[in-house]
């Protein structure tokens, strides 16, 4: 009796580690620059319900951090770069903020935090230098402030990184090194990680080297390509992303750090903004990436791989826009949590939808049939409305970039009246515009109705989301003493 029952509480024991973990294993970024964002609460139950068990925020969000308390969830917070001057100049400023972002989140509500990200690409060169010199103290006072705070063993320090700070002269990965003009900033930045356990993160984007270079050969950005390789002495390179890996890992062979922990800290594909941003590209990406990560792949230099955070989570359509249309358009999901296309995920399932998001009521903003597209108002109507609207699906070769000029009109003037909650005189344009609840949307171009962020409840405890498991564990255990009393 007392062996049967053992074996029955050992495979109890599995089965409820399965039912609270779900599938393990994926990353994402949680981006935060939506006009209407989704509640964090509804946020942290879609990574769960699609196995993801580790997020990178980009900013210590109050909300983020609350619903992530108790949830399973490993956290990257992130130190936004007009922080780190505060940050370098001052010790004091830094313990406050180690107290205030993570002693404070990890104490009062549970939150796992395993990484405090300082600054965002801050060597990108777009950048011209400005935070070189505060980046390394910056660093070095928020890892002084995690000791004094009793965390230096719990929480690490990074550093994300954009991949242009590392280069090959050859065009080879093996000829990897970093960028002359920081090589020993980034030297002695990397000694301080290494000295201090923590990993060097790096974003890697196959896209952006199809944007930036029209003669890229467009099957090299993706796993399954059938390009034509790039041969490296021994070693056969068939996708740019193990090329640009491998190219950072021989920079670090090369000044001493071969064993340096990696984190791939962004890497994604758009869905819109670009002719090369769409549904088929992304699905094609990103699912050669999750089946990467779920085999447990790594690259030719480095066989066992990085944790790899996918970018991103969900669509943020307050960001800039200055690298182009396509940063709005980066997530797997939509802005409300709606699934963009279907992913396998591992362990036979695929993408599931966020739940419990509520809308404004469904009615559009569109051009007055009686209106014309020529009239110099609707023409100003429109500028007005795309300056605090998102029109970015409107371009060459977006999702809305074929439509008649009356729908062009009426997508801009319907994005506008979504943004400002629908509210009274929002869809107006100089009477110009009617509001219908006709859906005007058509083929992959959607006309918008957006989330109510009046009509959401108040937050609930991140761990409720669990007590279907713990009731369905406490069955079983009921069911084995049965048996077991039976036997």
């Amino acid at each position: 009796m007392g062996k049967h029952c053992f074996l029955y509480f050992f495979m109890l024991f599995l089965v409820s580690e399965g039912l609270t973990k779900g599938v393990a294993g994926l990353a994402c970024n949680w981006g935060l620059q939506s006009t209407h964002p989704l509640q964090a609460n509804i946020v942290v139950k879609l990574m769960k319900d699609n196995g993801f068990n580790k997020v990178k925020l980009f900013e210590a969000d109050p909300e983020a951090l609350k619903a992530l308390g108790k949830s399973g969830i490993q956290v990257m917070v992130g130190i936004p770069n007009d922080l780190l001057a505060p940050l370098a100049s001052n010790v004091q400023a830094a313990v406050d903020w180690v107290q205030q972002n993570v002693s404070k989140y990890i104490s009062q509500n549970g939150a796992d935090i395993r990484y405090v990200a300082v600054g965002n690409e801050p060597f990108l060169k777009t950048y011209k230098d400005m935070f070189l010199h505060t980046t390394l103290p910056a660093l070095q006072n928020i890892q002084a402030a995690l000791i004094k705070a009793g965390l230096g063993q719990k929480v690490k320090v990074t550093v994300p990184l954009n991949a242009d700070v590392y280069q090959s002269d050859s065009g080879l990965p093996s000829a990897g090194n970093f960028r002359a003009d920081i090589h020993d900033l980034m030297i002695s930045i990397i000694k301080f990680l290494r000295d201090n356990g923590g990993p060097l993160t790096i974003n890697i984007y196959p896209f952006l080297s199809l944007y930036a270079d029209p003669n890229f050969p467009i099957d090299f950005a993706f796993f399954n390509s059938t390009a034509a390789p790039v041969v490296d002495g021994s070693i056969t390179y068939t996708n740019v992303y193990d090329a640009n890996f491998d190219t950072l890992i021989s920079a670090l062979e090369k000044n001493g750090f071969g064993s340096m922990p990696v984190i791939i800290g962004e890497v994604g594909w758009p869905t819109d903004g670009n002719s090369n941003a769409n549904i088929e590209y992304a699905r094609r990406f990103n699912q050669g990436l999750l089946d990467r990560i779920l085999a447990g792949k790594g690259t030719p230099k480095r066989r066992t791989p990085p944790d790899v955070y996918l970018f991103s989570l969900i669509d943020e359509d307050n960001k800039s826009t200055l690298p182009g249309n396509f940063e709005r358009h980066w997530g797997i999901f939509n802005f409300d949590g709606s699934i963009k296309y279907q992913l396998k995920i591992g362990g036979g399932k695929g993408l599931v939808p966020a739940k419990g998001v509520k809308y404004l009521a469904r009615q559009w903003c569109v051009m007055s049939p009686q209106a014309s597209p020529s009239d110099p108002s609707v023409q100003e109507s429109m500028t007005y409305a795309c300056t605090y609207a998102d029109c970015t699906s409107l371009g060459f070769g977006s999702s809305c970039g074929n439509l008649d000029p009356k729908k062009n009109a009426s997508y801009t003037f319907n994005m506008y009246y979504q943004t400002m909650d629908q509210r009274k005189g929002t869809c107006s344009f100089n009477n110009r515009s009617v509001i219908t609840t006709i859906d005007p949307s058509q083929g992959s171009c959607r006309y918008e109705i957006m989330i109510d962020l009046g009509k959401h409840e108040r937050p609930r405890n991140s761990s409720a989301g669990r007590r279907p498991n713990s009731l369905i564990a406490a069955l079983i255990i009921a069911f084995m003493l049965i048996i077991c009393g039976g036997l």
